[in-house]
């Protein structure tokens, strides 16, 4: 399968070869998540629709690669392992500083 995409700096038209997902581009995928790595970085990185991205995520596609990305982040990131949640939902970093409330009073 074949995939032309123009790009925006010089308006050539580039030929990429598109491959289907495999298991292990989705234990990559869970993992680079769990690292907070942009959605679109990795659309960009394994060229696909974002549908691809949610059906991982969701479980459609490689149910079990939650489960072993979950253990291979333990192995490769043990010191981060403890503050992340290996769940299907992404946890906002942190709230702004509570002295900001006091700016709608």
């Amino acid at each position: 399968m074949t995939d032309e995409r123009q790009t925006k700096r010089s308006g050539e038209t580039i030929r990429a070869v598109v491959r289907p997902l495999t298991e292990a581009d989705a234990i990559d995928i869970w993992i680079a998540r769990w690292l907070r790595v942009r959605q679109k970085d990795l659309l960009d990185r394994y060229r696909c629709d974002s549908r691809r991205l949610y059906e991982i995520w969701w479980g459609e596609r490689f149910p079990s690669s939650r489960r072993k990305a979950a253990e291979r982040f333990r192995t490769l990131h043990p010191s981060q392992s403890d503050r992340t949640d290996f769940g299907y939902r992404r946890i906002p970093r942190a709230s702004g500083h509570p002295d900001q409330n006091d700016l709608f009073d």
